[in-house]
């Protein structure tokens, strides 16, 4: 049995971005590349394989490639995923490797990059046994990282990658609103969180002519399950007087994108209305802190100001945004574009950025549970537009 075949099976299908999008992604990376004395790169993770080839691979504990050179652009797959990869890859051709004998993986690698010279790989994608295993099928091989300043190419989206971040933003909207409709006293968790990405993915269905529906999802927490930004969906039944966390995340072609909102059941206490309204506070001063010219550090650091000035800075949980584009909650992070602390990076136009702050008050003290609000904004030359159309606060989201 062969240990690499082709499968070209049916036609090639509509991509997700124009054909030029992906050149101009694929000459701006072949510029890097020479100027960096890169001979060819190999990409492993789900994010960049997305990014610059349009395949976005289902792992299910198996190896997948895309090999760029300055002449050709070729995703390595393997064989259980018969044309699809195929179909879908934008470059010059897809390798496939077969199950019937061990590391046939690296051996389609090594049938697309010359044994000398210097290939770039992602160090914060790849596990030190694969990269050993690499480092055995191209001995002659220097091999550099690429991760970060593949990382500073995305954070720079194009209009194209704008338009289609705009249509998420729209399709959350559409999830919240069928969110808060299935609120009711008894409900458990997972059936309002259904209903959620039952409506995000009918709409992005309805949407797109054509398009992988995979990865739309909801987290939908109640009471002290909201404790955590990412705490998963449970059968906890919703009681009156809960506080909630609406978290609505579509994803088209790999593009991540959120609505965050907290919402009470019942009516709030003097104690949930006092944090509640301090967390809107800070997301209100926070969005107009997003302009270019700024640094995310600075943007956290005055935002600290006001947590700190109620007495409540110790209760902040994480980041104040972070970067949007090919990401998901099991791959890829822009992590050069979060308003943390430690993070300088300079705000500039057509990068797309959240605001999302959030705090926790521990159960067991008044006004327990986890607060937190989320736009996304798209930097412009002079600002930042924000694309989530969903009402925040006590005003907009107490259902009786």
């Amino acid at each position: 049995m062969p240990s690499l075949i082709q499968i070209k099976n049916g036609e090639k299908v509509k991509p997700t971005f124009s054909a030029q999008e992906y050149q101009n992604r694929q000459q701006k990376l072949k510029a890097y590349m020479a100027k960096s004395d890169i001979d060819s790169v190999l990409f492993t993770s789900y994010h960049n394989i997305n990014y610059y080839a349009d395949f976005l691979y289902c792992s299910f504990g198996r190896f997948y490639g895309l090999v760029i050179d300055q002449d050709k652009v070729v995703t390595i797959s393997a064989n259980i995923d018969g044309g699809q990869p195929w179909r879908r890859t934008m470059g010059d051709d897809n390798i496939v490797y077969t199950d019937w004998q061990r590391d046939n993986y690296f051996k389609a690698v090594a049938s697309q990059i010359n044994n000398k010279g210097r290939v770039g790989i992602e160090y914060d994608h790849l596990p030190v046994e694969r990269l050993k295993k690499l480092q055995d099928a191209l001995p002659n091989v220097e091999f550099v990282d690429i991760s970060q300043a593949c990382m500073k190419m995305r954070m720079v989206k194009s209009a194209e990658e704008i338009a289609l971040i705009k249509q998420g933003a729209q399709v959350c909207d559409i999830g919240g609103a069928a969110l808060v409709n299935a609120v009711h006293e008894g409900v458990p968790e997972y059936e309002v969180a259904l209903a959620s990405t039952q409506a995000m993915v009918r709409e992005i269905g309805q949407r797109f002519e054509h398009v992988e529906l995979m990865d739309t999802w909801t987290w939908f927490q109640s009471g002290i399950n909201t404790d955590g930004a990412h705490n998963p969906v449970t059968n906890r039944k919703v009681q009156r007087n809960d506080i909630l966390s609406l978290n609505c995340f579509s994803m088209i072609a790999g593009y991540y994108v959120a609505l965050e909102r907290t919402l009470y059941f019942g009516e709030p206490d003097a104690a949930t209305l006092k944090y509640w309204e301090i967390n809107c506070k800070v997301h209100e001063e926070g969005i107009k802190l997003i302009k270019p010219g700024v640094r995310c550090c600075d943007i956290a650091l005055e935002l600290n100001k006001i947590y700190a000035e109620y007495g409540i800075l110790d209760r902040r949980t994480f980041g104040y945004g972070h970067s949007f584009g090919v990401l998901s909650h099991y791959y890829g992070r822009e992590a050069g574009l979060e308003l943390r602390e430690d993070i300088d990076t300079v705000l500039e136009p057509n990068m797309v950025i959240s605001m999302e702050p959030m705090i926790m008050i521990p159960e067991g003290m008044a006004g327990a549970g986890g607060y937190r609000e989320h736009d996304i904004l798209v930097l412009t030359e002079t600002g930042a537009d924000n694309i989530t159309g969903f009402a925040y606060g006590p005003a907009h989201n107490i259902i009786s």
